[in-house]
Formats: C-alpha cells, structure tokens, sequence
C-alpha cells in the first residue's frame, strides 16, 4: 500500500478497539521476527514531561554522535513526527512499506480468531522495525498510555527507564490514587536496567523505590536542589547545575525541572560507557525545542501556546504565568478532552484571563464542545466566549489584544498545530 492508504488503514484499525495486556503486541512482534530485541532503549513514562526530557537527552545524543530513534505520541504538527531519527521524522515511502508488512501479520492473526493490534500497536510495531533497519545505536521511546501494559513495554533491552512527574492523570485506565497511577507507571522497570526519576509526591516516590528494590535496580534522582536557575524569560533560560551553566530555548517553568531529569538520564548513560562530552551536552540542550510546550509564535502581542491538557499541567503553566506575565493582560484559547479533569484545569487557569475563547479541538472524538467547556470556566470567570473554530478564535482574540498584551492557547495538544498554521499565516499576510 502507498502512504495515503496506510494512513487510512491506521484510521480503520481505530473501530476495533483495544485488549488490555501485552499479549497480541507481544504475538504481533514474534510474527515480525522481534525486531525490538536487536536495539538498545531508553523508555520514559509520567504524566508530564516526557516529550521534552527525550527532546533534551536525544538532541545530546546526537550531537554526540550517536544515531538515535525517538518515537513519542501524541505530535502536534505532522503524523510522521511520531517517528524520526536524529530530528528527522519517517520518511512516508518507509512508513508505507513497513506498514504493508505488519498489515499481513495482522490479516493472518485474524484469520486465525486473535483480536485485531490498536492503531497505537500497529505505529509501535512500525516503529520498531524501522529502527531496527535503520541500525539505531539507541533508541528513546515514549510510553502512550501508562507503562505497565502499554504497547511500548514489551521490550527487554532498556538502558534507561526514566520517569517524570507523575501525577493524577487516565483515571479510568490506571487507577484512583496517585499510587496506583504510579504503579502502572512504574511499570517500565525491568531487571538489569537503570532508573531516573524525578522528585516525585510522597506517595508516587514509595512506589517507584519499592519498584527499584524489588527488581534490584539503581535508582538515580535527578536532585532539583543541585539546579539553580540564574535568569528567566518567555525566551529561554539560564541555570546551573554541578558547577556548570546551561542555556535553553525553552521557557515554562517547569522546563528547567524536565532539563534536570535529561542531567541525569545523560549522567547514567556516561556511566554506561557512552561518550558524551560536556560540550555536546551544553549545546545539545541550547539547540533543544519541543512544539507547544509554552512556546511562543508571536511577539505583538506575545501569543504562547502550552499543552497544559491535566491538573498538573495547568499549575505549571499558573507558574509560568505568575513569573513572565503577572502585569500583562492575558486572553485565553482555551479547548479540552471530555475525558480530562477540565473542571480542574479551569478552576487553575481561568481567574488569570481577562477573556476566554473555548473550541472544540477539531476532527477528534474525544473534543469537548465550546459550549459545554464555556459553561465549565464561566464557574471561574465570567467573560468567556464559545467560538465557531480556531480561526475565529485567534481572529478575536488578535481584534481584542493590544500589542502589549497576551494570547494563550492551550489545552489539548490535538489543536495546537493547527492553532501555529493560522499564526503563521496571519503573520504571512502582515
């Protein structure tokens, strides 16, 4: 098939639904010769910050030297992002080919009465064999959903586990209590491996230690009392740590917590034999960025789009707020999941805004209606507006804000590049 007709087909495998468990990714993979048992992996799980801690240890890497698979979901500016190596993402002709090859798989495990692999099973498996072709000398993959019976987790060669902040998050799929939740995130431990995680709640932190000690790993803490930020802005910041500076373009906060775990990840990985000089470690971090996370397309006014999606989230992002914009006048785009704590993500946000524009994320299922989310902020504030689209909402919300003020998009990463090709168009014509 050509790469029109795998997307469709990935699109169609989505009615089938998923089956708890490893079994049919593990039955899926022997059938494709394991392709994941030839590579080397760093795994990372959480709630929060997975992407850009593999945007930071990846960028190293490859400044390194080193030839590097990553392969994180959900993307925000092309389907193929999900897949790349050393920055750059899978070539179509290649998704095309390889996904022939797992659909034949798939027809024949049907046939044979086995359920048919989740749109996110047949990507992993897609993922893998083209890694593998492709030689990587090491690849960092991103959990989907959880870690313990994630697709992801099959795997039995992980360097590195890795996991960031946890915190309360698909309740209906991992579990009630932050324990349960870091449970199943802690899932991705495996015997032989390192660990790194970040300073976790109380509660997360004695999961993730019983974890290390049952299956008798290292754990390495990536201590944020060794960080010290020095300056920052809505452009980037700068911090210490162990005696050395680091520049990063990233703002938000909690950027410099996520370049802390990368540290560490990059530490073990040098005490595991890798060669990764203090230079490609400072400029590796410098050249770093990672879409929507508190990234900033306009100027006058400043307009920053964040995928502050859950609770924890969205104090991050009340962080970034109170520190780069506590005198400015704030306008909100605002578009949520209906599966998500959005109750709770506005109760954090909404008194920081002088107006708020709700949308429905476009072309997904699982949007919630402007309507219903306006309902939602108006609890928090009271000048809130249900939009048609997008482009109405970044149409008034440019009319309303002066070039002084501030524009903020966020909520579900679904929207988010959609959001940056009107801007960007926008600034086209002017």
């Amino acid at each position: 098939m050509n790469y029109k007709e795998s997307r469709q087909y990935i699109e169609h495998a989505q009615k089938y639904g998923s089956v708890l468990g490893l079994d049919n990714m593990e039955e899926m993979m022997r059938r494709l010769g394991n392709p994941q048992d030839e590579l080397q992996f760093i795994h990372v799980a959480g709630t929060n910050g997975k992407g850009s801690v593999l945007a930071y240890v990846t960028t190293v890497l490859r400044i390194a030297g080193y030839k590097v698979g990553r392969y994180v979901s959900p993307t925000i500016y092309s389907y193929l992002e999900r897949i790349d190596i050393n920055g750059v993402p899978m070539e179509e002709e290649a998704f095309a080919r390889h996904l022939t090859r797992v659909a034949k798989v798939i027809d024949q495990m049907v046939k044979e009465g086995l359920p048919h692999p989740t749109p996110f099973e047949i990507e992993t498996a897609v993922a893998f064999l083209y890694f593998n072709e492709q030689e990587c000398q090491l690849v960092a993959l991103e959990t989907g959903l959880g870690g313990l019976l994630d697709a992801t987790n099959l795997i039995t060669t992980t360097k590195v586990a890795v996991l960031t902040s946890i915190s309360m998050d698909h309740m209906g799929f991992l579990g009630n209590t932050l324990a349960e939740i870091a449970r199943n995130k802690a899932g991705i431990i495996k015997p032989g491996c390192h660990v790194v995680s970040a300073v976790q709640k109380p509660e997360a932190m004695s999961v993730v230690e019983s974890t290390c000690r049952r299956w008798k790993v290292a754990l390495h803490m990536a201590d944020q009392n060794q960080l010290e930020v020095t300056e920052s802005s809505y452009l980037g910041q700068t911090f210490t740590y162990r005696g050395a500076q680091y520049k990063i373009r990233m703002a938000g906060s909690y950027q410099t917590e996520n370049a802390g775990v990368a540290l560490k990840v990059l530490e073990v990985l040098k005490e595991l034999g890798y060669e990764i000089s203090q230079d490609a470690i400072e400029k590796g971090l410098q050249e770093t960025s990672w879409g929507g996370r508190f990234t900033m397309l306009d100027c006058q006014p400043v307009f920053v789009i964040d995928g502050a999606h859950n609770p924890d989230a969205a104090l991050k992002l009340e962080e970034s707020i109170q520190e780069y914009f506590a005198d400015k006048t704030i306008y909100y785009i605002m578009g949520m999941f209906r599966d998500k704590d959005y109750d709770r993500v506005a109760q954090i946000t909404a008194g920081y805004a002088r107006e708020v524009f709700t949308i429905a994320t476009p072309k997904n299922d699982r949007a919630l209606p402007a309507e219903e989310l306006a309902k939602t902020v108006r609890k928090y504030n009271s000048h809130v507006t249900p939009m048609n689209s997008l482009q109405d909402a970044v149409d008034v919300a440019y009319a309303k804000a002066g070039e002084d003020d501030v524009i903020i998009a966020f909520g579900s990463l679904s929207f988010l590049g959609d959001i940056t090709r009107i801007v960007e168009k926008r600034q086209e014509k002017n």
